[in-house]
């Protein structure tokens, strides 16, 4: 999430189209789709839920809060009769006795190794005890995202301009998942344990890989054994009590100075390039020199299976059959006989929408001592204007993944699973973001972020698509073949956007997390950064800060319910089983935005000092708890 720097994905060279064309092409065809001021589906095929809009906030409504206003202030704000917590920041110790953090970023690779990781994205709380134990104590998993250099090697030396082993060490410390023990106390805020369970899982921890491509297949061979997890942004969640982390961006640490390298195809077509993301990682550690260590990107851009309870005691697994892109997301259903199934988007302009079906019910997998992400076929999705869709599978040997087209079997069209879409034909989507999965009724919802348009369309409320939007389908009878799909609410800004009529509580832009709560409301976390799309021409000037947004989909009330400090994007949301606390990730404070610069060595805190506020300090991503003061359902009347 936190890296919005994007190349756009090629043409797909089977009739694949551009998803904003055939939004304009769905919504002009309806025009009673102006409801409540909104811009929203006005029918949804196969929901018996009423439409999407956003309400006004005097409108009586369930939910039990009035919308924050848009704030650009350096804090959290959250409504009256709500208190927040900051409870797990980056650079906290996992234990006791584990290292301090510094207020100057000093902090070795090894001192980063055994504290709480940076940039937090997805995250889960998994309980530990039945009943109301349950809600008071539990696993907090928490995914880290990316680096931020002026704010990570401070007290080493500035930036990446000089480039060290130690340097790329403390980069990969501070990314992968923090797994950490938690619990209320009994005046009603949380702490960190300390024990014994808490562990880190970074960029050089041993993992394994199954599926059709096993740890000892050939495209992942660099002659070192298999480490590290990179870039974890969004998650999921199993039937059977595992987390699953989603490495995104992985293709920016990679690099090389070698002036007689050229990307493959398929290095190019996962945003390979000799720059990388200007880390300059390879200059120390050949790991991530691509003219040296050709595999070693084929190790990265899957999703990533943990034993919450566990996180040390074995080897985190990459399942392939899940296929190699830039996931956001692992939003984990079930089909009506008990298969398995896992909703995942390609975070990048253009990116696809895929889903993974397993073979046989889980239970029965299990029982044989299978994995059953590990046998099932992955799909990627092919929109229609008229409202419907078709799952295309990737499966070796059907339409043109055949060895006469150049697919040598079903693991190199998971590993070149952009490709293999590409040939199919799929839809392009701007940026694929988090997905949920409603307990209500099975309705899946997905956040796009924004895209950069520049298809020639005939009309529509936009060409290029800055603020991004929130759509959602629902499976046919048949769930590896067909769905039905609309737009559930255009994000926007009135005073730039005409046609999106949101009111001021409802107002916001490049919806990126999505996460239900038990009670079926969506919560919408929103991430506008320095590199959004328009920020130079100040299309995001009235949206403040970044929010959560709370949607009902039964009402289709949208309202804001907490915005973020300065440069801060909102991650990833759970809650305990009780709905009586919320965790909120807040990712990346302090970063650069158009409105107030940049952080520099010389003053990190130009944009942020959040949380600490200590002179000597500076911004720091973090885990929150938000409770309500009388001990109530959060957001419920």
């Amino acid at each position: 999430m936190s890296d919005d720097t994007r190349t756009a994905a090629p043409a797909a060279t089977a009739g694949g189209r551009d998803f904003q064309d055939l939004v304009t092409a769905r919504l002009m065809s309806r025009r009673n789709l102006l409801v409540g001021g909104a811009l929203v589906a006005a029918q949804f095929a196969l929901s018996p839920a009423p439409a999407a809009s956003a309400q006004p906030k005097t409108q009586p409504t369930g939910q039990g809060f009035d919308a924050v206003p848009v704030d650009s202030a350096d804090r959290i704000t959250v409504p009256a009769g709500y208190t927040v917590q900051t409870l797990a920041p980056w650079g906290a110790p996992l234990s006791a006795v584990g290292p301090a953090w510094r207020q100057d970023g000093g902090n070795t690779a090894s001192e980063q190794a055994r504290q709480i990781g940076s940039h937090h994205s997805g995250t889960h709380f998994f309980p530990m005890g039945r009943g109301a134990e349950g809600s008071r104590r539990g696993m907090l998993l928490i995914n880290h995202e990316s680096v931020d250099p002026t704010l990570l090697y401070a007290g080493q030396g500035a930036g990446a301009q000089a480039v060290t082993a130690e340097k790329v060490a403390k980069g990969l410390a501070a990314q992968g998942i923090t797994a950490v023990e938690v619990q209320m106390r009994a005046d009603g805020t949380w702490r960190p344990t300390g024990s014994a369970r808490g562990a880190r899982i970074t960029g050089t921890t041993p993992v394994t890989f199954s599926g059709p491509l096993t740890t000892g297949h050939p495209a992942l061979q660099t002659g070192d054994a298999p480490v590290g997890t990179l870039s974890n942004s969004g998650h999921g969640v199993t039937p059977w009590g595992s987390y699953l982390a989603c490495e995104e961006n992985t293709n920016g640490w990679f690099g090389t100075d070698d002036p007689a390298w050229r990307p493959t195809a398929t290095q190019r077509r996962y945003g390979l390039s000799a720059l990388g993301h200007g880390q300059r990682w390879h200059a120390a550690v050949p790991r991530f020199d691509l003219a040296r260590t050709a595999n070693e990107p084929n190790r990265f851009g899957w999703i990533v299976e943990v034993d919450p309870l566990d996180p040390s005691g074995s080897a985190p697994v990459k399942r392939t059959a899940l296929g190699r892109f830039n996931h956001s997301s692992a939003a984990v259903g079930e089909t009506r006989d008990g298969h398995v199934v896992v909703y995942s988007g390609d975070d990048e302009d253009g990116g696809y929408l895929y889903k993974f079906v397993g073979d046989a019910p889980w239970k029965s997998e299990h029982a044989r001592g299978r994995s059953p992400l590990d046998h099932g076929v992955l799909h990627v999705a092919r929109f229609r204007e008229d409202g419907g869709g078709e799952w295309l599978p990737l499966a070796h040997g059907r339409s043109v993944l055949t060895a006469a087209h150049g697919w040598k079997d079903q693991a190199d069209v998971l590993l070149r699973a952009r490709e293999a879409a590409d040939a199919l034909g799929a839809t392009r989507l701007d940026r694929p973001q988090q997905i949920a999965v409603s307990p209500r009724n099975g309705d899946v919802y997905c956040a796009l972020a924004n895209g950069a348009g520049g298809h020639t369309r005939a009309a529509g409320p936009r060409d290029a698509n800055p603020y991004g939007h929130v759509i959602r389908w629902q499976e046919g009878p048949d769930t590896a073949a067909g769905f039905r799909w609309d737009v559930f609410v255009l994000a926007g800004d009135p005073a730039h956007d005409a046609a999106v009529g949101l009111d001021e509580a409802g107002t916001f832009a490049s919806p990126k997390g999505l996460a239900f709560d038990s009670a079926g409301q969506l919560w919408i976390g929103t991430g506008v950064s320095a590199h959004s799309l328009h920020q130079e021409e100040r299309r995001h000037e009235n949206l403040g800060n970044n929010a959560l947004l709370l949607a009902d989909p039964r009402t289709g009330t949208v309202r804001r319910f907490l915005t973020a400090p300065r440069g801060a994007e909102v991650t990833g949301v759970t809650g305990t089983p009780d709905g009586r606390t919320l965790f909120v990730n807040i990712q990346h404070p302090g970063s650069s935005t158009a409105a107030w610069g940049a952080p520099t060595a010389g003053n990190p805190r130009a944009v942020s000092d959040w949380p600490d506020r200590e002179r000597a300090g500076r911004p720091r991503s973090a885990t929150i708890a938000v409770r309500r003061l009388d001990g109530g359902v959060i957001g419920a009347a």
